[in-house]
């Protein structure tokens, strides 16, 4: 497929040298790529429009038109050619991140806590990043960082000790364990012997301990089995779930490393690497590596993360989605490694998030006011059945369309505004079929294959380009000619909106098409638009893979 936006690039920059790539972007409204001058107004001392009137004299492009319109230089491209190219091209086959491996860090559930739908940002976003990043070749390594390290496990032996049993474990599991771990929380405020306790057999997990390593096994276990079955309904993989504990005893190997490059410092006892600022010129305070006690600190065990990591996977990338309340955590966790002078301390990337709310209201799993993300996809799942059978009462398979839109409708929901976007969750906004949404995605998917079903499917012979150059089609064919440029975009930029928004676009395009020229029409226009159908379905169901959803072929 050409890359018109690449191409368009070269002669402008051959002309305005301080044009960068982004300056290019794609136009819905009188061209179809643009590059707004204003910012070399200064530079160049003159007017927006001035640049852009003497850019597009010199500029030269073959196919391309050129003209400049109050300081923006526009771009036309010949309609006949972009169609072509669009269907002569495969969807799905641009490969530029062939050779690179990429590590991504998402999920990271802690054990013995439920999965609630603070997750799920985390979960939702890394998992689709996963997905992008193998569409575009790279190599992707799933991980699931288990929180399995610290005193609150010692707290939940003890709480389990007090209140619990084996046989109740057996009987609720998970929401045994969550009881347990709210209780223990709020008696250790007024009973100091808990945490006593909680800390001692804290101490025999590190140590051994048969026992407690035994129970902290079995609570390891029941989480690690329900998550997966949220994991399974939210079309999420992962390849390694070492979780922090696996870490513990390679943390002496960091300070080895710290110590001979003299970074390792002493203070009250502590161990700790003094840092200089974070490059926006603000002192960071210092990575506390151990504490005075002996304890290795967070911040250890994610250095010996990162060794591992790169020793193991020789990572291009190593993605951390993680919530942006931790942020002050990565800056401190790559300026340690950059002062290590490890030349990939530069690969590492903290891919934050906004925070997820109910109706206003913030999660605390340790005070019990959670909402577990498997109740909302059934929730969802419940209301999208009963949508379904209002609006398509004979459909075939009910039951297992509206846990695709459901399931779906929260995904979708929580991928398409930006990442860095607080999210307050409503199932009502979510599950709207005429919306910017998951179930309309899926609906006009549905509406491709149906009419693809009822002409017999695509057209085998080669079409008539010049059929899709009216406005309604090439607004189409336009969006599905940049669909595999967005999809890079996601990847570089770590946003799976990007997707989600074209979708959206692609879907909305569609159905002005739809309604506009008439597909089941005859002849060579026919088999154009079947075309152009069979290539919106393509485009669609890959583009949900893409962002976690299924694609539904009825609904």
């Amino acid at each position: 497929m050409v890359d018109y936006r690449s191409k368009i690039y070269e002669a402008v920059k051959a002309v305005l040298p301080s044009v960068e790539k982004d300056d290019v972007t794609a136009a819905d409204a009188f061209c179809d790529y643009c590059v707004p001058c204003f910012k070399l107004a200064k530079v160049m001392r003159k007017s927006p429009a001035v640049i852009a009137q003497e850019a597009a004299s010199a500029v030269k492009l073959d196919g391309v038109g050129v003209s400049a319109l109050n300081g923006y230089l526009n771009f036309t491209v010949d309609r006949e050619a972009l169609v072509k190219d669009t269907f002569e091209s495969k969807l799905g086959e641009y490969k530029p991140l062939n050779g690179k491996t990429v590590c991504i860090d998402y999920s990271s559930v802690n054990i013995a806590k439920p999965f609630h739908i603070g997750h799920l940002m985390t979960t939702v976003i890394g998992g689709s990043l996963y997905k992008i990043y193998r569409a575009l070749g790279a190599t992707a390594v799933g991980i699931n960082h288990l929180g399995d390290f610290g005193t609150q496990f010692g707290g939940l032996i003890s709480a389990f000790r007090r209140w619990g049993s084996e046989k109740e474990l057996e009987e609720r599991g998970l929401d045994l364990l969550l009881e347990l771990y709210v209780r223990y929380n709020k008696e250790a405020e007024t009973d100091a012997a808990l945490a006593d306790e909680a800390r001692s057999w804290s101490n025999k997990i590190e140590s051994g301990d048969k026992y407690a390593v035994g129970l902290f096994d079995k609570f390891k276990a029941i989480t690690i089995e329900q998550a997966k079955k949220v994991y399974l309904r939210l079309n999420i993989e992962f390849d390694s779930y070492l979780g922090e504990s696996f870490y513990v005893d390679k943390v002496s190997a960091v300070e080895k490393k710290l110590k001979a490059k003299d970074l390792l410092k002493i203070s009250d006892g502590a161990e700790i690497v003094e840092l200089d600022g974070d490059g926006d010129g603000e002192k960071m305070p210092p990575a506390l590596i151990r504490r005075s006690d002996g304890a290795s600190l967070y911040i250890a065990r994610d250095l010996a993360a990162a060794y591992y990591r790169h020793d193991t996977y020789a990572f291009d990338k190593c993605l951390y989605v993680v919530a942006s309340h931790q942020a002050l955590h990565f800056k401190q966790l790559f300026k340690v490694l950059e002062l290590m002078g490890e030349p990939w301390a530069s690969d590492m990337v903290h891919v934050s998030y906004g925070m997820v709310s109910v109706d206003g209201m913030g999660l605390s799993t340790r005070h019990g006011n959670v909402l577990f993300l498997n109740d909302v996809l059934s929730a969802a799942v419940e209301k999208a059945q009963s949508i379904i059978e209002e609006r398509n009462p004979t459909l075939e398979n009910k039951a297992e369309v509206a846990e695709s839109v459901g399931v779906g409708a929260v995904v979708f929901d929580a991928l398409y505004d930006g990442r860095l976007k607080d999210k307050n969750f409503s199932l009502a906004d979510a599950l709207n079929f005429d919306g910017e949404t998951g179930p309309y995605v899926q609906y006009t998917h549905a509406r491709c294959v149906s009419v693809l079903s009822k002409a017999g499917g695509a057209p085998k012979k080669k079409i008539d380009y010049s059929v899709l150059t009216d406005d309604a089609a090439y607004e189409t064919v336009k969006l599905l000619n940049t669909f595999d440029e967005a999809v890079y975009s996601a990847a570089v930029k770590y946003e799976p909106s990007i997707i989600s928004r074209r979708l959206v676009k692609i879907c909305q395009a569609f159905n002005r098409f739809y309604n506009a020229d008439r597909i089941m029409c005859g002849g060579a226009e026919q088999d154009a638009r079947l075309a152009l159908t069979a290539r919106v379905e393509a485009a669609l169901e890959y583009g949900l893979s893409l962002v976690l959803l299924d694609a539904p072929e009825r609904m």
